[in-house]
């Protein structure tokens, strides 16, 4: 992946021959190899953590950096870097027309889908406006198909609002899903007349669907409200069994209680199947009630209190809660580290027994009402294809069985936080991430238990790792809406207190937050910056420097998270405190540095370098300047002018087999060599490159022809 955090070196260092740099570098990746690089933290997190911190995936770079949830592949992990067309071609495509058809047939029409339908046969285009998982697609495709606005094809979500039209080739429907907007960047007038001309250039029609919380100027956009759920239910009923059946289905119990709570389409679809199965006597009322939320709790309730179950099956239980959609050997192992912690609560006199050939893997999911599958596991080293995978058959199940053993059978908690503790210590990114989202759950059930037990025990260890996980922990239960979450990282962020872990733990989870949480994030971290206590009013044990390296190392893992999750606006606001603010700068810097080191994708491309060449093709982007701000501060900065000479000499590298490094290299460098010192420098790092490889490199003799001698 991305390559390790360095100390600053001396200028030579920048320029050394290859043999002596990967000496050094090595070197380095000794003493660091116990602290895990904060972009790489990150990127456990979301590849190994719950369903639930998919948002953390989002960047302000209109895409998910790594299409995996709950360390499952959901996408194609091995990223494409071709050309610009070729990129279109590979993210978009038509849409199946039979997919099509048979939603026709059970969708439902309402007066929002009908304003859509009006101002999309006037103008060609309609932004709908909708929370997720509400129908906004389904919507989407209805509205085309009304329109015979066919072939209808996915669009992918460009780079920047100006290129959209490019897409617009033909007289298609077009649809773009999720389209992310910042203040920075919002969705203006002037990209919808272009969009408008366009579509009436072609003859296509085009929606869009974005988060009501989405940025935009004078456009106007139809709020989807979706149709009331006993309409959509009895469409998907009528659809399958007939007017008829659902007269005599819509008065029984379980479809008042159904009916009842608010549903999302894709439950109403599920559920819908299941009545036509119940009219047609293939399954029981039994069975059909099982359906609701509150027929889960009870199941859950069952299991934990008969008498009749296994403890060990009870302690898979838990596991399987914990580790819902992983691997299952992973869960069995793990689950009968917890029965023994159990059985000793249970009978502390009794050695506990674990048979090594017991009940059979499909048995044990069966008793679970989950099911087994062969997936893909990601991993630090790639994905792991043909993992048998475990999860409950309903989605409800992990959080209320958790909640229902922390706050319902309070004798198992000893034994469940020793386990989880356990979890925490363990070596593989898969364990430690599901100690922290399961913290995260139980943070939700009781807060403070779970701050008392868990959270602040490893915010209060002498251990960076043990920071991470209750960073990890907070950073989930703010996901989960886990009420005074954001208090708690603000007083730790901010406090004069003797925790400094819990400061470290606070700074880390709110870069974390990023993509949530940009603003109050950043505002928390200047904050604390600004309100460091001097280092010098310690007593006699305390050890400046440690606290200094540790200080500059936290704060700028958490800036180059929001760096490179957020994108512009972070950017923007450190790029104006380069000159203006000591403090924030030498944190800035850093946290700069360090994100430029991290690459993304099989082709290995520097982030930051490919975001610099997407910004200065567009010519109304300030990040361009931004950027180039950043890097003539870290040359010219005493500091990190020896680090920021390493990084380009990486880059001039990189750029020898890689074109497109070269190109936006050919772009970036000119800039730089504003200053004579810095045409020396960067002269002079290109020929020590280029004379140091046999035969010498071909990307550095053209990019020092692009430096002018004076």
């Amino acid at each position: 992946m991305s390559q390790e955090n360095v100390a600053p070196a001396s200028n030579a260092d920048a320029v050394k021959p290859d043999g002596e740099q990967k000496k050094q570098d090595e070197s380095t990746d000794s003493q660091e190899r116990q602290r895990q690089k904060a972009w790489d933290a990150r990127w456990d997190l979301i590849a190994h953590g719950p369903a639930f911190v998919s948002p953390l995936a989002r960047t302000d770079a209109n895409r998910d950096l790594f299409g995996v949830t709950g360390g499952i592949v959901k996408g194609d992990v091995n990223y494409h870097f071709g050309s610009r067309q070729e990129r279109l071609e590979h993210l978009s495509g038509e849409i199946p027309r039979e997919q099509v058809e048979e939603l026709s047939y059970v969708f439902h029409d309402c007066p929002s889908f009908d304003e859509a339908l009006d101002r999309l046969r006037s103008d060609r285009v309609v932004i709908l406006s909708g929370g997720r998982d509400t129908g906004r697609r389904s919507a989407a495709l209805m509205l085309l198909l009304r329109l015979g606005a066919e072939p209808m094809r996915s669009l992918h979500a460009p780079s920047t609002l100006s290129t959209l039209p490019e897409q617009l080739a033909d007289s298609c429907g077009y649809l773009l899903l999720n389209l992310v907007t910042t203040r920075s960047h919002p969705l203006r007038e002037p990209h919808l007349l272009a969009l408008r001309e366009r579509l009436e250039r072609t003859g296509g029609h085009l929606v869009i669907t974005i988060e009501p919380s989405a940025a935009l100027e004078d456009v106007p956009v139809v709020r989807w409200e979706p149709p009331p759920t006993e309409e959509m239910l009895r469409s998907h009923v009528t659809r399958h069994a007939g007017a008829a059946a659902w007269d005599d289905l819509r008065d029984i119990a379980p479809v008042q209680e159904f009916l009842i709570r608010q549903q999302q389409p894709g439950e109403i679809d599920q559920f819908a199947r299941q009545l036509v199965a119940f009219q047609g006597g293939r399954i029981g009322v039994e069975e059909l009630a099982a359906q609701g939320q509150a027929a889960v709790a009870a199941q859950v309730s069952r299991w934990l209190t008969d008498d009749q179950r296994d403890l060990r099956d009870k302690a898979f239980l838990i596991a399987l809660a914990v580790f819902d959609k992983a691997p299952y050997a992973v869960t069995a192992e793990l689950a009968d580290q917890l029965f023994v912690h159990l059985h000793r609560t249970a009978d502390p006199h009794a050695a506990p027994v674990i048979p090594i050939f017991g009940s059979s893997r499909e048995e044990r999911l069966h008793l679970a009402r989950a099911r087994g599958y062969v997936g893909t596991e990601v991993t630090e080293w790639g994905p792991l294809v043909g993992r048998y995978i475990a999860e409950f058959r309903d989605e409800r199940t992990a959080p209320i069985l958790l909640e229902e053993v922390w706050n319902l059978h309070p004798s198992a908690r000893p034994a469940l936080v020793e386990w989880i503790h356990e979890l925490a210590d363990d070596g593989r990114p898969l364990v430690r991430t599901r100690a922290a989202s399961a913290t995260a759950l139980l943070a939700k059930a009781d807060l403070s238990s779970a701050m008392a037990l868990l959270i602040e025990r490893w915010a209060d260890d002498g251990h960076f790792n043990s920071w991470l996980t209750a960073a990890n922990a907070l950073t989930m239960a703010q996901l989960l809406d886990v009420p005074t979450v954001l208090r708690i990282l603000h007083d730790w962020c901010t406090s004069d207190d003797d925790y400094e872990g819990r400061r470290w733990t606070a700074v880390r989870a709110y870069g974390l937050l990023g993509p949530v949480h940009s603003q109050s994030a950043l505002n928390a971290l200047l904050d604390a910056i600004h309100l460091q206590r001097p280092h010098e009013d310690q007593d006699d044990e305390f050890d400046a420097e440690a606290y200094a390296k540790e200080e500059a190392l936290q704060f700028a893992d958490a800036l180059e998270l929001l760096l490179l999750a957020v994108r512009e606006p972070v950017l923007s606001a450190l790029a104006e405190r380069l000159d203006s603010d000591r403090r924030v700068r030498t944190y800035a810097l850093l946290a700069f540095l360090q994100a430029c080191r991290q690459t993304d994708g099989a082709a290995d491309r520097p982030i930051v370098l490919d975001w610099y060449a997407q910004a200065a093709a567009t010519v109304d982007d300030t990040a361009a300047p931004h950027l180039v701000s950043f890097w003539n501060a870290a040359l010219t900065d005493r500091d990190t002018t020896s680090e920021a000479l390493r990084i380009l000499r990486s880059w001039v590298l990189t750029a020898d087999r890689d074109p497109e490094c070269e190109a936006a290299l050919t772009s970036l460098l000119p800039a730089l060599v504003v200053t004579s010192a810095n045409r020396h420098r960067i002269s002079h790092l290109l020929r020590a490159v280029r004379d140091a490889k046999k035969p010498p490199s071909p990307a550095a003799e053209r990019l020092l022809a692009r430096i002018p001698s004076h």
